[in-house]
């Protein structure tokens, strides 16, 4: 018996054994192509030998270094490298252990900021309905999925949230890309001075959005000006690139393709690429300045910032991504991806949309092509597509909720960077058995 308490306590998954390129493999011998990364982590596959040989470097040096004690040389050449590569104005880096401690690390320093300057009045975070930015509970609040935050409610502080950017429902018959922009911006306007200006702290977002709504881009010039109004209104921008940064879309930051820079960005698993739990806070110099120049101190901490082996791993994910190019297929076998997906499920009777950025793809499962309708969501239809996938040898990322936290279903793809033309084929073929096993009724 297992004494370990799994995330499913009815459903035991089996044991992994070894890892082998885009392959997990379990313990009678089975290969699962991973589809999805697990959870958009895994770019570089699971036996990168570089980034395995840094690792054990490091290990041989030193494994950990707290980091009220030390600095060290993996996380100085990473926090360079990351700020080499980073939008214009980022400047310093905060190591963490993963997306949530990210995003609770940049809300903190969001709010330590406007103290440092005397603006202790801007306290109120606006987010997104159907985001997810993480499971802690400053992460969780900001977060606008309903399902993943009702049963923790009472503990959540109160967070705005405005509509998502989320074209294939929020655009209405008729309207055009640009006046659906319009009426996006209008609500945040809205929003904000209903609040007052002078109380809002930050506007947080994902450039792509993940998990709860599968691989869904903004419409052009959204981003831009959500730029211009928090510019204007002295709110800080606060981007999550947990899922979608590091590569994922097709640049190392996600945002480069929005053409804007926040002032406070989070990364995580394609960071580590899966082989060590790492995250990291970045932020502008002005912001830096404002603490250094005020009390000196970040309020903030956990004992594993800044690990030195963790910080080794991703230096040499940065290498494999950059300095060896990797990064540089993201874009062409997203592309391939894409026109795959289209051939096969463009027109299949239970896919509504097709979308995403890079190696982020997303697929709508809809009832009703004509009306969007979705399934009921007793039906468990994403739970039952992930059953399957597994069953015919596929990790894929499928979830529920997608149009307000209780009905929709999707399935998000983020494989790794590696892949073979033919495993491409493969992954596009393992899919269309697993929807054809499926109840989609």
């Amino acid at each position: 018996m297992s004494h370990v308490f799994s995330r499913h306590t009815q459903n035991q998954p089996p044991l992994v054994s070894h890892g082998d390129g885009p392959y997990l493999f379990d313990k009678q011998g089975k290969a699962y192509l991973d589809g999805s990364g697990g959870a958009a982590v895994s770019c570089l596959g699971h036996s990168d030998p570089h980034v395995t040989a840094a690792i054990r470097a490091q290990l041989d040096k030193v494994a950990f270094a707290h980091t009220g004690f030390f600095t060290s040389d993996p996380a100085e050449a990473l926090a360079e490298k990351l700020i080499r590569h980073a939008p214009s104005g980022l400047d310093r880096v905060y190591f963490v252990s993963g997306g949530s401690e990210a995003v609770e690390a940049a809300l903190k320093l969001a709010r330590q900021y406007f103290l440092e300057i005397g603006q202790p009045e801007r306290s109120r975070i606006i987010a997104r309905r159907q985001s997810y930015h993480g499971n802690t509970l400053g992460a969780l609040a900001t977060g606008g999925n309903a399902w993943r935050r009702e049963p923790f409610s009472p503990l959540l502080m109160d967070v705005s949230h405005v509509s998502a950017c989320y074209a294939y429902r929020g655009q209405h018959d008729g309207e055009s890309e640009g006046d659906y922009c319009d009426r996006l911006i209008a609500e945040l306007e809205a929003e904000i001075a209903k609040h007052g200006a002078d109380t809002i702290m930050a506007f947080v977002a994902e450039p792509v959005v993940g998990a709860t709504l599968g691989g869904v881009p903004p419409v052009r010039n959204y981003y831009k000006r959500i730029r211009d109004i928090c510019d204007r209104e002295g709110i800080l921008l606060i981007l999550d690139e947990v899922m979608c940064g590091m590569g994922r879309t097709g640049t190392l930051f996600a945002s480069e393709q929005d053409g804007i820079s926040p002032d406070i960005c989070t990364v995580a698993k394609g960071l580590g690429a899966g082989y060590q739990p790492i995250g990291a806070m970045l932020c502008s110099g002005k912001i830096y300045d404002a603490i250094a120049q005020g009390s000196g101190f970040f309020q903030h901490g956990h004992t594993y910032i800044g690990h030195p082996t963790a910080c080794a791993a991703a230096g040499a994910v940065l290498e494999r991504l950059i300095d060896q190019d990797v990064l540089s297929q993201v874009a062409p076998l997203g592309a391939a991806l894409m026109e795959r997906l289209k051939d096969r499920f463009g027109q299949h009777p239970h896919i509504g949309d097709i979308r995403g950025r890079g190696l982020f793809l997303g697929l709508e499962l809809v009832q009703d092509r004509s009306t969007k309708a979705t399934f009921d969501p007793s039906l468990k239809v994403n739970a039952q597509l992930k059953k399957a996938a597994f069953a015919n040898g596929l990790i894929c990322y499928p979830m529920g909720g997608t149009v307000d936290g209780r009905t929709g279903d999707h399935v998000l793809l983020a494989p790794p960077f590696i892949l073979t033309d033919g495993q491409l084929d493969e992954l596009v073929d393992k899919l269309d058995l697993a929807l054809k096993a499926t109840n989609l009724s």
